[in-house]
């Protein structure tokens, strides 16, 4: 599976990020045509952090898997879950999770200063996307991560 994930704090504006990038409301499949005329991305996006929404690695690896794509964009927050650190640790703890499951991190992108840690010559930090027009954000996170 690859990854394409966004990291930040609350109201880094992760989830209107997903929602510029793919049209996607909720959880969804979409096409994603990457640069270069390759063929389309089957992409399964989903908004909101995993945290935040208090969904285990598991929970998560199974959820995507029934979307049947090659590829997923979802969000972390930096930290765990106040309240459920076991089950919904920090970033770092996520991806490491999820590269040991055999995904693949493509690109991180991280909304603000906040980056948990996680350390990657796939990450990018947008430290003015809290204050930057979407548009703007989206774009440069598009280009960040290969897509039209």
């Amino acid at each position: 599976m690859d990854a394409y994930i966004v990291i930040g704090n609350p109201n880094t504006r992760k989830s209107s990020l997903v929602r510029s990038l793919t049209g996607c409301f909720n959880r969804s499949v979409r096409d994603i045509m990457p640069l270069g005329g390759k063929a389309a991305l089957r992409l399964y996006a989903r908004v909101g952090a995993l945290q935040d929404t208090k969904t285990s690695v598991e929970d998560f690896i199974a959820e995507v898997s029934r979307s049947r794509c090659s590829a997923v964009l979802f969000c972390l927050a930096p930290s765990a879950h106040a309240n459920h650190p076991d089950t919904c640790p920090d970033a770092v703890a996520y991806l490491d999770a999820l590269q040991a499951a055999g995904w693949r991190v493509r690109a991180i992108a991280v909304l603000g200063q906040n980056n948990g840690g996680v350390k990657s010559a796939c990450l990018r930090q947008f430290p003015l996307a809290t204050t930057s027009p979407i548009n703007v954000t989206a774009h440069g996170v598009r280009v960040h991560f290969g897509w039209e």
